[in-house]
């Protein structure tokens, strides 16, 4: 029996040869240093920041070099599948928007000439290639049941020896064509192990674009190529898919490093050249002074939907993994405070070939920071979004009094130094709710007006200012030169500076008035511009909240 009627033998139906992929998915004709990268991921489940961190980090990449990004699922595992798990990423990775050049739109369309981007529909493609193996002796059919590989384990762990299906313990490589023929007529299922050429003694070198020259031994193992369904391992589907698919880096995390020299074995063996490697060092945490990967099991900050919860722009995430990526970006962004991710030039050698640590606070410094850049009416239309998903009633307050609302996020913004009272966008109804009169519902003996207590002068002072010194028309400074009188008239120095150099003259300064009037307002000693918060108001909610007669 032949090579060729052996491999048609244990893979028959076959429709094409490798040679037929090789014409039907060309060479990409792109320009120089054109990067082409793939993000990858199985559908069991949501995507979480590290999956986040290494799409962008990929996408990044192809985009600064005019290169491709696309979105291949690899879904050969159908045990662990979960339901709508394509559309979820999908979803996700558009909501950080983390779009596609090529690959799977949704469950059922792509995009792109170089698919099938499902893995689970390439199953003729990847048999092609195995037969090829097959072909030049180096893949054959193996018969060991799963209690024979844990016996195989079991004498490896006793004996201390390398445990994995190599060399003598192979025991399948080892059989002739026409015994493996006879067992499988006779009924014995078998999948397809490579037939490594490889010696554990000896060293690959990996020049990895982040970590730089890792040597490590050669692989030995007679790793699994195709299983019993007919699908292929994830090694050897990596080998044919970013091959075909003409990928010239591979971006993932660290913990595939192991694995590099199975896949560079694998491209060796075809005469393909092999892509770059980029491995990402997870995202780390602190704790009990030690550091450990961030978990998707202990670390509700792991899932990105923690991030919608809180209200926490997609774009101070981006701007997050953008610092962590790259250690040179956030002088890059003090210098340009209104510059885009993509005006940055990201260097594989300036990511850490060791693990960032998280830094949650960094996120929520960068997410205030990224709000208070807004126009108060994107806060209005993005904190109205929020909460129509978060907080019904917060968003029916939003709706009902929509100039409003714009006219409160509108206060101290269009300054050189805006303020940063929002720190997420489910932080606006914790800083404003004293704005709504559907939400004031204080208690006014807990008032705190600081420095001065008498309820009779505290009701004298609103009264005097309402009837005297308030009025809808006038300018700032003009407000504020009655806020000197009427702090004149009940004895307050009309500067503070006054009030210090002459303590013994005054029972206080300006800022006590105004803490009065502010206080008695808002419930708040620390509020946005008072004046900016009266205009809003009006002179009939500011009597009633001032408990006067209007």
């Amino acid at each position: 029996m032949t090579n060729k009627e052996y491999a048609d033998f244990l893979l028959p139906n076959v429709e094409h040869d490798m040679d037929y992929y090789e014409k039907k998915y060309p060479y990409r004709d792109l320009k120089e240093g054109a990067i082409v990268t793939r993000y990858a991921p199985s559908p069991t489940g949501f995507v979480h920041m590290g999956a986040l961190y290494a799409a962008f980090i990929e996408r990044k990449m192809a985009r600064q070099t005019d290169g491709v990004f696309f979105l291949r699922i690899e879904d050969t595992d159908k045990k662990r599948e979960v339901e709508n798990g394509i559309e979820s990423i999908v979803r996700d990775l558009n909501n950080f928007g983390i779009t596609f050049d090529e690959g799977v739109v949704n469950e059922t369309e792509e995009k792109g000439i170089y698919g099938p981007y499902i893995q689970s529909k390439r199953k003729d493609i990847y048999q092609a290639f195995a037969k090829y193996l097959i072909e030049q002796d180096l893949a054959y059919p193996a018969f060991e049941t799963e209690e024979e590989l844990k016996e195989i384990r079991e004498h490896q762990e006793l004996v201390k020896d390398r445990i994995g299906y190599y060399g003598d313990f192979a025991k399948s490589r080892f059989f002739t064509k026409e015994e493996a023929v006879e067992k499988i007529k006779n009924g014995a299922p078998y999948i397809i192990r490579l037939k490594s050429p490889g010696d554990f003694n000896k060293k690959i070198v990996l020049n990895d674009a982040i970590k730089g020259k890792i040597e490590m031994p050669e692989n030995d193992m007679d790793i699994v190529i195709i299983k019993s369904d007919g699908l292929p391992t994830y090694h050897f589907a990596h080998l044919v898919d970013d091959h075909l698919m003409r990928t010239t880096h591979v971006i993932r995390g660290d913990e595939w490093v192991s694995s590099a020299p199975i896949h560079l074995q694998l491209f060796q063996v075809f005469g393909f050249k092999a892509p770059k490697y980029a491995h990402i060092s997870p995202l780390m945490k602190e704790e009990n002074g030690a550091r450990r990967k961030l978990s998707k099991r202990k670390d509700p900050e792991m899932a990105v939907s923690y991030y919608h919860e809180k209200g926490i722009p997609n774009e101070a995430i981006l701007l997050y993994l953008a610092t962590v990526a790259n250690s040179n970006f956030e002088g890059w962004l003090d210098a340009n405070p209104t510059g885009k991710i993509d005006d940055f030039k990201m260097d594989f050698k300036k990511i850490s070939p060791s693990g960032s640590l998280f830094d949650l606070e960094k996120i929520l410094n960068l997410s205030k920071n990224f709000i208070s850049r807004l126009k108060a009416e994107e806060v209005y239309e993005r904190g109205l979004a929020w909460a129509e998903e978060y907080d019904s009633e917060f968003a029916d307050l939003l709706k009902k009094y929509k100039e409003y609302s714009i006219g409160i996020f509108d206060i101290e913004r269009n300054k050189k130094k805006p303020r940063k009272d929002y720190t997420c966008f489910s932080d606006l109804k914790n800083q404003i709710w004293y704005m709504y009169d559907e939400l004031y519902h204080p208690n006014k003996e807990d008032f705190e007006y600081q420095n001065i207590k008498d309820p009779k002068e505290i009701e004298t002072i609103l009264s005097t200012y309402m009837e005297k010194y308030y009025s809808e028309e006038e300018d700032e400074q003009t407000w504020f030169g009655h806020m000197k009188d009427l702090a004149a008239e009940f004895g307050y120095a009309r500067e503070v500076k006054e009030y210090k150099n002459n303590p013994d003259q005054y029972k206080g300064h300006i800022g006590d008035i105004s803490m009065v009037l502010r206080v008695a307002l808002t419930t708040k000693s620390m509020t946005p511009n008072l004046y900016d918060i009266m205009k809003l108001f009006g002179r009939d909610r500011m009597m009633e909240r001032y408990g006067l007669k209007k």
